[in-house]
């Protein structure tokens, strides 16, 4: 048995003798002594504790055989998806007036019309559910919910027609929050409205700035309000946008959140991520477009740590590819084209058919596989990477099938969100244990798999 190619190896603070494991692939973590990691680099692990890491993904028998494998891993998840995903942009209006829109050059009043919404119900009709595929939608915008007739146009004859062919529709909102009351809530469960994501960009003061009304008025207040509403029948993700002047503030909208009775139990994960530049947009020194840049890498650290710290739970590694990789994932604009990302929206060039036409091979264009290249292969990081993004090449003027390579930011980053998952677990742990027998305790931070030899 060797060493996976796709295992980090960390110095434990506290204990020189020990080493923390992950495996980028498995997403598994173990701590060894330095005799057990010699042992497990020679060979000669004593058969417990050598199955035990192979259970873990950190051992293989065949090195090379495990690049292989790597090689074609997503060209095997797409041969076994019968789920079809699309993100479907029915309008670009919005009621907020936020400085940083990304679709702020293309807004303009702009709706999908009725004829491109029947389109594309009879697109998914007929080349993916009556295929036997399972469809999911993320209506997005603009605001999806100010074209409020548009999803149901679109959503009652494709849940219908899945029932009856036996698969599954459902939908999920992009929405600013605004508009996402208890009684449209309770109106589109009913249409298969499964998750919404919501957006506040910091404390009250703060969002307030970023993200008003087009009148001008501040909106956090009642998006808060239709959180409190709708938590309990609609699971909500909650994201924000930073930047590298506000996010030492932005703790304090959590704080807000929990004196408001939104507690992390209510939200189904909360992620903040900086402000990019604008699709499109000429002026690129707006935001950011380096994922490795120091104070990015100490803003995102720090926010994790106080997210899980008041009891929200937050992303965590995981092994995903850019959807340009993945054949049954696709965007629909509002003029019915299709683009493999919604940031290439904005981009001349990066339209990949259409309703009508259908789907053209975009394979070249997008430069699909580029992390095959045996740089790539035999990189740790590999798993949470695989080539990196499209649109960040391009924000840097470099052509998109450059490899957007992750490894610096992930050298800095990957030890300390792993201790931070686990530490945070053990801590959920050991509530549990010391809570009196009937008394609920808080729920595990969800770690990635840990054991010790």
């Amino acid at each position: 048995m060797h060493l996976s190619h796709y295992l980090k190896i960390f110095p434990t603070k506290n204990s020189p003798d020990h080493f923390l494991l992950f495996s980028t692939l498995r997403l598994s973590a173990v701590v060894l002594s330095r005799a057990a990691l010699e042992h497990a680099r020679n060979g000669t692990l004593p058969e417990t504790e050598r199955d035990k890491l192979a259970q873990l993904g950190m051992l293989v028998p065949d090195p090379e055989g495990e690049l292989e494998q790597m090689r074609g891993m997503l060209e095997r998840v797409n041969a076994k998806s019968r789920r079809f995903t699309a993100m479907v942009v029915l309008n670009l209006d919005c009621n907020l007036n936020c400085g940083y829109c990304y679709e702020a050059e293309f807004r303009g009043g702009q709706y999908m019309s009725d004829a491109t919404a029947d389109l594309l119900v009879d697109y998914l009709l007929r080349e993916r559910i009556t295929r036997g595929f399972d469809v999911e939608l993320s209506f997005y915008g603009g605001e999806p919910l100010m074209s409020p007739d548009l999803i149901r146009r679109i959503s009652i004859p494709l849940k219908e027609e899945a029932e009856r062919h036996g698969v599954d529709y459902r939908f999920n909102l992009v929405t600013n929050g605004t508009l996402l009351n208890r009684p449209r809530a309770e109106e589109l469960v009913a249409l298969g409205l499964k998750g919404a994501k919501f957006t506040l960009d910091g404390p009250r003061h703060i969002h307030n700035i970023e993200r008003p009304y087009a009148s001008g008025s501040g909106s956090f207040d009642a998006i808060v309000d239709n959180i409190a509403a709708i938590w309990d029948l609609v699971p909500i993700q909650l994201g924000g946008n930073f930047r590298r002047e506000n996010y030492l503030h932005f703790p304090r909208l959590l704080d807000q959140l929990i004196e408001r009775g939104i507690t992390g139990d209510k939200i189904r994960m909360v992620f903040f991520t900086p402000v990019t530049p604008k699709a499109g947009c000429s002026e690129r020194t707006s935001g950011c477009a380096n994922s490795s840049a120091p104070w990015l890498v100490d803003a995102q650290l720090y926010l994790r740590e106080e997210t899980i710290k008041r009891g929200f739970s937050t992303s965590k590694p995981k092994v995903a590819a850019c959807i340009v990789e993945l054949q049954n994932n696709i965007v629909v604009n509002c003029e019915g084209e299709f683009y493999k990302c919604p940031a290439l929206m904005g981009w001349d060039g990066f339209s990949v058919g259409n309703l009508t036409a259908g789907i053209t091979d975009y394979r070249e264009s997008h430069a699909v596989g580029n992390w095959r290249a045996a740089s790539c292969l035999a990189c740790a990081y590999l798993p949470l990477c695989f080539g990196g993004c499209r649109f960040l090449n391009l924000l840097q003027d470099k052509p998109v099938g450059e490899l957007e390579c992750r490894r610096d930011y992930l050298d800095a980053a990957l030890q300390r969100i792993v201790e931070q998952d686990l530490a945070y677990a053990s801590v959920a742990r050991t509530a549990k244990a010391r809570a009196p027998r009937g008394i609920p305790s808080p729920a595990p931070s969800g770690a990635p798999a840990s054991a010790a030899c």
